[in-house]
């Protein structure tokens, strides 16, 4: 059975959302420590708290891709974290979502696991440009291998 993916916008690694209001999705780690990447940006920009490192607080959602000794989560507790995300996303279709590169960049996981577990993500989540390739041809209702592999980016939230 093929079904057409919701029709989404896109944005540019590294950049932050200019529409007010927009939740801003990050990869998170259990402690709640938000010093590096993505989640350093929510902390001083989108409402982030220090010790909360799952759910929406302030304009900003953390999806865990560390656990709370900083340690890489097995991409099953990702997945898990990645569909309460979408379960909350398409929830609330007058709140617009800013996917980063959840878990991409510090928790290392590539593109190309990841973007596919966004394939759900209903047409109020902007997700990455990095993961059109996953996202601009018809999906089955089958998980599939990605058709191509976009390009390395090197981490755009380290702030040195």
């Amino acid at each position: 059975m093929m079904i057409s993916a919701p029709l989404h916008t896109y944005h540019a690694d590294g950049s932050v959302p200019t529409t007010p209001n927009t939740v801003w999705v990050f990869g998170s780690n259990l402690a709640g420590r938000h010093g590096k990447g993505a989640a350093k940006v929510a902390l001083q920009r989108f409402g982030a708290r220090y010790g909360e490192g799952a759910g929406l607080v302030g304009c900003s959602y953390g999806i865990p891709t560390k656990d709370a000794n900083l340690n890489v989560l097995p991409l099953v507790s990702v997945r898990a974290g990645v569909e309460q995300f979408l379960v909350h996303a398409l929830a609330h279709p007058e709140t617009m979502y800013f996917v980063t590169r959840v878990g991409c960049g510090l928790a290392g996981f590539k593109d190309a696991t990841i973007a596919p577990l966004f394939r759900a993500a209903p047409a109020n989540c902007d997700l990455p440009k990095n993961w059109r390739p996953w996202f601009a041809q018809a999906v089955s209702s089958a998980p599939s291998a990605p058709s191509a592999q976009p390009p390395a980016a090197r981490d755009p939230w380290t702030l040195d």
